[in-house]
């Protein structure tokens, strides 16, 4: 297994992904960026942590240690947008969640990103479709939930507050309404605010392996900071972000998840 891709195998019928909360940046690159800490500004900050649980759940999980500045494993690897019309970061981002430039020294063109493309996206997706085929042969249902996180505002990317929980189905499409609802009780339950098919809809990780009616279903869940971290409301600066990850701070967040991931086993076990 190569360094930078952390999968940990369990036998339960929930695979956990973590796409973005990788800092890891090759020399080569972070020469090239304007700032190395705008370069991992955007990461989702502590979330691997923050699930630390999962394992305890029977989850596998399945994270880059990668920055998403390199690439974004959670985006169309045609480049597509996933969100047409609205402000987004592209597959190899070339500007942070606010528009500051990433690069200095030039943009990555297509060259480099078929590269980067073949180096980390593409054994990131096949350690990912390995585990959920792994899981297949044993249950008759999966659910893939996508861990995120997000500042709650960032006012190029939406308008106003993020509630504290994002929930992204693609509309409907990547998962059973039976899962939907468990997941937005759970949500709903611990007293949280809470949207489904808001802003974030899901990625295309959630996009390309919900596969309902072959026994995957898919979530995203997008997290807003504040619900586990202190999350200024201020544009954030090298002294403000990231905030440091304190155990009793996310202790009622970590309580609530285990709901959420709790209520995602019982679906794929029933």
């Amino acid at each position: 297994m190569m360094e930078w891709l952390e999968v940990h195998r369990g036998a339960g019928p929930l695979v956990v992904s973590f796409p973005h909360t990788g800092t890891l940046i090759p020399l080569e690159i972070e020469k090239r960026l304007a700032s190395p800490w705008l370069a991992r500004k955007d990461a989702d900050w502590w979330i691997d942590r923050l699930y630390g649980f999962a394992r305890d759940l029977g989850a596998t999980t399945v994270r880059t240690a990668i920055s998403r500045t390199v690439i974004d494993v959670n985006r169309d690897p045609s480049g597509a947008s996933l969100y047409p019309g609205q402000a987004t970061t592209e597959l190899c981002p070339t500007t942070t969640f606010d528009g500051e430039p990433l690069y200095a020294d030039g943009n990555p063109d297509a060259a480099e990103i078929a590269r980067r493309r073949e180096t980390y996206f593409a054994p990131y997706h096949e350690a990912l479709q390995a585990e959920l085929t792994r899981l297949r042969g044993v249950h008759d249902k999966v659910v893939l939930y996508e861990a995120h996180s997000i500042r709650s505002v960032i006012p190029r990317l939406f308008e106003g507050e993020l509630p504290n929980f994002s929930l992204g189905t693609n509309s409907g499409e990547s998962c059973s309404p039976l899962l939907t609802a468990a997941v937005e009780a759970a949500c709903d339950a611990s007293g949280y605010s809470r949207v489904t098919n808001g802003r974030f809809k899901g990625g295309w990780t959630t996009r390309r392996y919900g596969q309902p009616g072959d026994g995957v279903h898919a979530v995203q869940m997008e997290l807003a900071c504040r619900g586990y971290m202190d999350d200024p409301a201020e544009p954030p600066t090298p002294a403000t972000w990231p905030a440091p990850y304190s155990d009793i701070q996310a202790a009622p967040m970590r309580a609530a998840l285990t709901e959420v991931l709790k209520a995602c086993v019982a679906f794929a076990k029933a």
